[in-house]
């Protein structure tokens, strides 16, 4: 199992779009060899910004990988536009390798 996460300080005001660019997107991820789950998830607001993180998980980084090179993904990627002033800072790409894991029973 494979989890690429991508970290976003979107500023006050903007995360009612943000997520909205989100729910609306046409997201191909379904039909992606190896695409496990994706979550988008919302954190702490500091007064200033909100933190949101994408999280997807794949059967493995080399699934990952070629949705990164597919045509799938560059469309996706393109239509993806917050307005101006969203974004406090660019996202964080973050990757990870899973070397354990846990699941409640039947889950």
């Amino acid at each position: 199992m494979f989890i690429a996460m991508n970290r976003f300080r979107i500023n006050r005001g903007f995360e009612a779009d943000f997520e909205r660019l989100w729910r609306e997107r046409q997201s191909q991820l379904a039909q992606v060899p190896g695409f496990v789950t994706f979550r988008l998830l919302k954190g702490p607001d500091d007064g200033e910004t909100t933190l949101y993180a994408s999280h997807t998980s794949w059967a493995s980084r080399g699934h990952f990988d070629a949705w990164r090179e597919s045509e799938a993904f560059h469309k996706a990627h393109a239509q993806a536009k917050a307005p101006q002033g969203a974004y406090a800072g660019h996202p964080v790409l973050e990757l990870f390798d899973v070397v354990l894991e846990e699941s409640a029973p039947g889950g």
